[in-house]
């Protein structure tokens, strides 16, 4: 199998949920992580299984406004994120997942997976699994204990679903 998994990570968390994913993913297959701004439009990619994931801003995916936001308050500076990736992308046919970061907390609505999911949707995608959430500590984290080994699991779940 070979998968591409595309971030998007303003305080590294992101990032190292998209690395463990890969991880889980590699004993079944090729695995490349890629940041969004880097990554190669969606009608252009051939790959078994398209990983997408970012963190929840605002009750979804990440805009200019709240990527700069995120920068004042120490995070990494992010011209453009999964949001104007997708937007970029045009059609395809492949199989997804879809993940995203958020703050533990029980009333704070809205996951950036579920946005990237309707989207991709939209763009002719299958989604192979519900949209996944790992959950920080806060804006800035760290991930809550626990967290990349379920990242981890959670690759290998969706490794299974490409080899069945």
């Amino acid at each position: 199998m070979e998968a591409l998994i595309v971030y998007e990570s303003a305080w590294g968390n992101t990032r190292f949920v998209a690395d463990e994913i890969s991880d889980g993913l590699s004993e079944h297959g090729v695995v490349e992580v890629i940041p969004a701004h880097e990554a190669p439009r969606l009608v252009d990619l051939t790959v078994d299984l398209l990983i997408v994931g970012a963190p929840t801003h605002a009750f979804g995916l990440s805009r200019e406004g709240t990527r700069e936001e995120a920068h004042n308050r120490g995070g990494e500076l992010i011209s453009s994120g999964v949001r104007e990736w997708l937007d970029a992308s045009g059609h395809a046919d492949l199989a997804v997942a879809t993940f995203d970061t958020h703050i533990r907390h029980p009333d704070l609505p809205g996951h950036a997976g579920k946005s990237i999911a309707k989207k991709l949707k939209k763009l002719g995608c299958r989604m192979i699994a519900d949209p996944a959430t790992f959950y920080v500590d806060g804006h800035e984290g760290p991930l809550l204990p626990g967290e990349l080994d379920r990242a981890r699991a959670w690759g290998e779940s969706l490794a299974k679903r490409g080899d069945g």
